[in-house]
């Protein structure tokens, strides 16, 4: 893979969830870029076999594993897959989310949209972190995990969002907790919380992209959305040793709309 201006990641292992489109992509890209070895998991093969070609091709090494974040069995044997492989696990990124029920205010909310936001985004974010944790205390060097929270769970200003805002919410405080409760066995823990990403969740129902360019211009500060490279950006540094004392924070990638 070409070297770039820094190669933090040479070496180490990096696992993310949800990796077979947008940030999770752009995430996993960006640590083999920095030398990593990527490990791509989500529960659809196909798209995350693009993801390793893309990397691949570069030059990169990364393996794909499907894995659905609502089954601790599954995901410790994620774990395994990629020590298996790659000798360790470094870093993870918990990027693996759904967004259900849009539009829907809280009182109409179906239990059964709440219900699914809850597992994944939550439960499937604390199962992960669980599996990962566990293999991270026994290595020397630990390691250091990144949680994908969001704005939205910062502040929201979006009316029909309260099971994801909810559940974003709980992703950040789970990692500052977390945080606290695993830095003495050598894990550092931390949040990244993206705003409006160039990808296709930030559409609203039967927007263009124009559209959503003229609404970024009078919602965000910055005027527009944030690039899945600035987000994935934010994700590198959490994990990497530029980062070594930073533990329990949420970093908002949102250009300035929760300011």
């Amino acid at each position: 893979m070409t070297a770039t201006a820094r190669n933090r990641f040479s070496g180490r292992t990096a696992l993310v969830t949800g990796a077979g489109t947008g940030i999770g992509r752009g995430i996993a890209l960006a640590f083999a870029r920095e030398g990593a070895h990527v490990v791509v998991a989500g529960r659809r093969a196909e798209p995350l076999e693009e993801t390793v070609a893309l990397i691949e091709r570069a030059g990169g090494k990364a393996l794909a594993v499907t894995a659905d974040v609502t089954s601790a069995a599954e995901l410790r044997a994620l774990v395994s897959a990629a020590v298996d492989r790659f000798g360790s696990l470094d870093v993870a990124v918990n990027n693996a989310g759904v967004l259900t029920g849009r539009g829907v205010p809280a009182a109409d909310l179906p239990e059964d949209a709440w219900r699914t936001m809850l597992d994944i985004n939550v439960t499937g974010v604390l199962l992960a972190l669980q599996a990962e944790v566990a293999q991270m205390r026994t290595q020397p060097n630990g390691g250091a995990i990144v949680n994908i929270a969001s704005r939205i769970g910062v502040h929201s200003r979006l009316r029909g969002t309260t099971g994801y805002a909810v559940t974003k919410a709980a992703v950040s405080v789970l990692s500052r907790s977390a945080a606290l409760d695993h830095i003495a066995d050598g894990v550092r823990i931390n949040a990244v919380s993206p705003g409006p990403t160039a990808t296709d969740m930030s559409f609203k129902p039967g927007e263009t992209e124009a559209d959503r360019a003229a609404r970024m211009r009078t919602e965000a500060p910055l005027g527009r959305v944030s690039t899945v490279e600035e987000v994935a950006a934010a994700v590198l540094y959490l994990a990497s040793d530029d980062a070594a004392s930073v533990v329990g924070t949420d970093l908002v990638v949102d250009g300035g709309s929760t300011a």
